[in-house]
């Protein structure tokens, strides 16, 4: 009969590390940096609150391969009240040492998405097989409910934290932070083939905040402003482009840019939505040179629209924009090139304000007799020869009608 080594450590501290988020590889680092802090200060136990709608699967499985793997008690807390631990949470949970809700919490739906617009069977069927088997091996190394997270996977069950404690999904129930903390305290838990004890206490917790850097990083994973940043440098660079030496759009965009093709990194993308958006930017470039009466301004409404429409290859609203953000987005777009298309085809039409074509219907002064012989008049700041088909007196306000070889055709303004 083996022999069980009980190990108690005196209690330096709690970390305590909080995600409301998606699970994205900011998230996943700012979780394995707060294990990492807690094994290098050999603290007690490190505690994850934990609300999240799901995830990536490469960061979901970082996260639980780091937390299976831990020196130091991991403790999962779903929290706080209305909470949720859904898709790749309930992993996380899974593999932590000691998996704790608050009451109102659920914990569940934990079937893959497939990323892209994938509709084979065969493919979605070998990855909900292997999320099931990966999801049952934590759950037999952490002695929970193996039939459950079949179902949570299967058929996206989910539960509130009462049945998931009653059926063995979780281990405890704790209203508040310090609930749970009292509750960890003399609890022991298997860790490295050892039984190590814990020995908390709510007067020895130090909570790990998220870096600016680590903010920074979740903030570009939100899909929304991934896509925003792509906009504002593309157009940025765009009017930089249409008008040399602005400097400021040129600046902004090209930061914009940068910042949103890294956001895209880190994002389930799809390079022909990018190329669509660029193609749109082309074509409202274009439309201000070649004159398509409004043709290349529809195309590039359509290209966003479109490229919009695909650019991140998930069906998961977490990780996919909003029809609202896309409708403002090319609604505000639109109008803009359609109101620089109305500027132009208006100013076609629009009288001619220099040369001679600039003469027409503008008023002046007779400085001599007008007559078929022709005559003086003072106009736009100048003297020109003038003639007129009645007798015009010196000092009558005159219109001119033609302009014929530097000549101008005037009336009398009382006549006319």
């Amino acid at each position: 009969m083996a022999s069980i080594v009980y190990a108690f450590i005196l209690c330096q501290s709690l970390y305590i590390g909080e995600l409301d988020g998606v699970i994205s590889p900011a998230s996943s680092e700012y979780i394995l940096r707060v294990i990492d802090q807690g094994e290098e200060n050999d603290v007690d136990a490190v505690i994850i609150m934990l609300d999240t709608p799901g995830g990536l699967d490469l960061s979901m499985r970082t996260v639980t391969k780091k937390i299976l793997n831990a020196h130091i008690p991991v403790i999962v807390y779903v929290a706080p009240h209305g909470a949720r631990a859904a898709s790749a949470g309930v992993f996380i949970l899974y593999a932590s040492h000691i998996a704790a809700m608050a009451p109102g919490t659920n914990v569940g739906a934990a079937h893959p998405v497939s990323v892209g617009e994938q509709s084979d069977s065969v493919m979605i069927g070998k990855v909900t097989n292997d999320a099931v088997a990966y999801l049952q091996a934590i759950a037999k190394e952490r002695g929970r409910n193996g039939k459950w997270a079949e179902q949570a996977v299967r058929e996206s069950a989910s539960i509130d934290a009462e049945t998931a404690l009653r059926t063995n999904v979780c281990d405890l129930i704790a209203a508040s932070i310090e609930d749970l903390i009292i509750a960890l305290n003399g609890r022991r838990v298997m860790l490295q083939g050892d039984t190590i004890t814990i020995h908390a206490s709510v007067d020895d917790v130090q909570r790990i905040p998220m870096t600016f850097k680590e903010r920074l990083l979740l903030l570009l994973t939100n899909p929304t402003i991934a896509y925003i940043l792509l906009l504002l440098g593309v157009y940025g660079l765009f009017f930089e482009l249409r008008s040399p030496g602005m400097i400021f759009p040129g600046v902004i965009g090209g930061i914009c840019i940068i910042l949103g093709f890294y956001a895209l990194h880190l994002l389930p993308v799809n390079y022909a939505g990018v190329a669509l958006i660029a193609l749109s930017a082309l074509l409202f470039f274009l439309e201000i040179y070649i004159t398509s009466h409004g043709l290349l301004t529809i195309g590039g409404i359509v290209s966003l629209f479109l490229g919009s429409l695909i650019l991140f290859e998930s069906r998961v609203p977490f990780l996919s924009i909003s029809w609202a953000t896309i409708a403002i987005v090319v609604v505000i777009i639109g109008a803009f090139f359609f109101f620089l298309v109305g500027l132009g085809i208006r100013a076609q039409f629009k009288k001619k304000a220099s040369g001679k074509e600039g003469l027409i219907d503008e008023i002046g002064v007779a400085r001599t007799v007008i007559n078929t012989s022709g005559g003086t008049v003072f106009i736009h700041g100048e003297y020109w020869n003038a003639r007129s088909e009645g007798v015009v007196k010196k000092g009558s306000r005159v219109k001119v009608i033609a302009v014929e070889n530097m000549v101008l055709h005037i009336e009398d303004v009382r006549s006319a």
